[in-house]
């Protein structure tokens, strides 16, 4: 029997931390004016959203209100609000988000000249979003859980299924974390079909604890020997560790694992476009990339020029999955419904 019952997140928006630049104070954002003020929705990590958000008004001199959520809150606010915008920038967040934002008409393209930089395979040709970082998802496990159970580290998706994971495994929910959406579709992809996809994260349910709200909260939660496993991203992983939870130990599925691709996009509706497309500007370029590592982020980045922590992912030496951000975007409602019928009912 489960000691802790499943998080089930509702979008709700009163409540949600608000980390405004240079000051610890927060508060709700007036919504988009053309007033020279930019209203950013922010994706990323708290630590890498205030550092990225100072060093663009220092390089800019464009002030900025910063509202930082989760991506799947991102993405149901900006519907929320498609009648009356309220943010003009989405900053940070997988990439199937902004193909689906894409498809609502939530975006509006801009081709920046410093995109033609980045990959075709990390950008929306026709200029809708921009893909500014990559992240790959990994095991988080507590080294006393495993030293405890006589274990190795996870190598594969089936290693917790173990019944010394049973409650002790945790993920955050797809719904409102873009982490674990690109987890359960890399699942999918994984196991060679939706069908074996699914049966197999029935079987993982019987093993997850719970699923939080943040991405990034199993790390934590490992460190802190609360739980045997997480499934995140693994650049919070790395910075778990910096951190001081020296008992976190980091691992992949061999058979392979996804990624995302950290997008950047313009909100449909803006009444600051001159502004935003300064913005977008500044975020693709290699020096706004290489501001996460200042603030103990550790991604792999997309732009050819931009010079990489040096603790991110060897992606020489891990095994990745075909993915493909344009159908994981387009299919997202379709699989999340699966996903609450079958596996969290």
């Amino acid at each position: 029997m489960k000691t802790t019952k499943k998080i089930i997140p509702l979008f709700l928006f009163l409540g949600l931390i608000l980390a405004a630049c240079g000051s610890d104070d927060t508060e709700e954002t007036g919504g988009a004016e053309n007033d020279g003020t930019l209203t950013v929705y922010v994706g990323l990590e708290e630590e890498h959203a205030i550092a990225s958000i100072n060093q663009f008004t220092e390089d800019t001199g464009i002030d900025v209100d910063m509202v930082r959520m989760s991506t799947g809150e991102i993405l149901a606010k900006i519907r929320s609000e498609q009648q009356n915008p309220q943010a003009d920038i989405w900053y940070g967040g997988p990439a199937d988000t902004f193909v689906a934002a894409k498809e609502e008409d939530l975006l509006q393209p801009y081709q920046s000249p410093e995109a033609e930089a980045i990959p075709e395979e990390y950008r929306d040709e026709e200029g809708y979003w921009t893909g500014i970082y990559l992240g790959l998802i990994g095991f988080a496990t507590s080294q006393d859980f495993l030293d405890e159970h006589n274990l190795e580290a996870p190598a594969s998706w089936d290693d917790l299924l173990d019944p010394a994971y049973k409650d002790m495994v945790v993920v955050a929910h797809p719904g409102s974390s873009g982490t674990a959406y690109t987890a359960l579709y890399s699942i999918l992809r994984a196991k060679g079909s939706d069908d074996a996809g699914f049966d197999y994260l029935k079987d993982l349910d019987n093993q997850v604890q719970q699923y939080t709200t943040s991405g990034s909260a199993p790390g934590r939660m490992v460190g802190m020997n609360e739980v045997g496993a997480g499934i995140l991203f693994s650049h919070n992983i790395i910075k778990f560790q910096k951190e001081g939870f020296d008992n976190i130990v980091l691992s992949f599925p061999e058979e392979g694992t996804g990624y995302e691709v950290g997008g950047v996009g313009i909100i449909n509706g803006t009444p600051n476009e001159e502004l935003a497309q300064e913005f977008i500007d500044w975020a693709v370029s290699a020096n706004a990339q290489e501001v996460g590592q200042e603030a103990n982020a550790f991604n792999n980045l997309t732009h050819p020029d931009a010079v990489e922590p040096e603790e991110a992912a060897d992606l020489e030496e891990i095994e990745l999955i075909d993915s493909d951000p344009i159908e994981a975007g387009e299919r997202r409602q379709e699989i999340l419904d699966r996903w609450e019928d079958e596996v969290n009912n």
